[in-house]
């Protein structure tokens, strides 16, 4: 099994990643490959809506010289996917509205390529707004006939400076059920196939 995060933030290694890494301790623990993806200092541009991934249906977006199609291997080839983004003007980083616009139309054009496989959001805020958030980063997983495992609040975490979100103790309270039900749901998922979405 592996779980591939994207983390969608400018900042690396900044709160959302802090998120993402608290979910990857219990599925390490439970000898679930992991791999962090970073788009921080990463040029990622929005879907010209050229439609050309589907008449060629090749598994890439058009747009070369950025990693969009590298990430959408490493997708293809994960079982889970955490998108993780902190909360800007109530919504995604620009980056990953481009991530999620792009892989999107790609997935979508080519066959499903993410169907059945699980989706796990995360978002980091200073204040308010993550709700929509973490509606935007659903909506693709459901879009895309994945399946999201729930936690006993929302997948959020508050705080300012770097590391802050640390010191949220329900949201990694959150995070720490989150992650169980992930390993639960990945354990039923992957002992019936050879695989999630296969």
């Amino acid at each position: 099994m592996k779980v591939l995060a994207i983390n969608g933030s400018p900042r690396k290694d900044g709160n959302t990643a802090l998120m993402i890494r608290r979910i990857f301790e219990r599925l390490e623990a439970e000898q679930i490959e992991t791999e962090m993806v970073q788009l921080a200092g990463q040029s990622l541009r929005g879907c010209t809506a050229c439609m050309v991934c589907r008449q060629r249906k090749d598994q890439r977006c058009v747009i070369e010289g950025d990693i969009l199609n590298q990430l959408i291997e490493k997708m293809v080839a994960a079982d889970a996917i955490i998108l993780g983004s902190p909360t800007y003007f109530t919504d995604v980083t620009a980056e990953m509205k481009a991530l999620i616009d792009r892989a999107g139309v790609v997935a979508r054009g080519n066959g499903s390529l993410f169907r059945r496989k699980v989706g796990v959001a995360v978002t980091a805020l200073r204040r308010g707004g993550a709700l929509h958030t973490l509606e935007t980063l659903q909506n693709f997983f459901l879009i895309n006939e994945m399946i999201i495992p729930g936690s006993t609040y929302w997948n959020l975490g508050f705080g300012k400076g770097p590391g802050d979100v640390a010191e949220d103790a329900e949201g990694m309270g959150t995070l720490d059920c989150l992650a169980d039900n992930l390993v639960w749901l990945l354990k039923k998922i992957c002992d019936k196939s050879e695989g999630v979405g296969r």
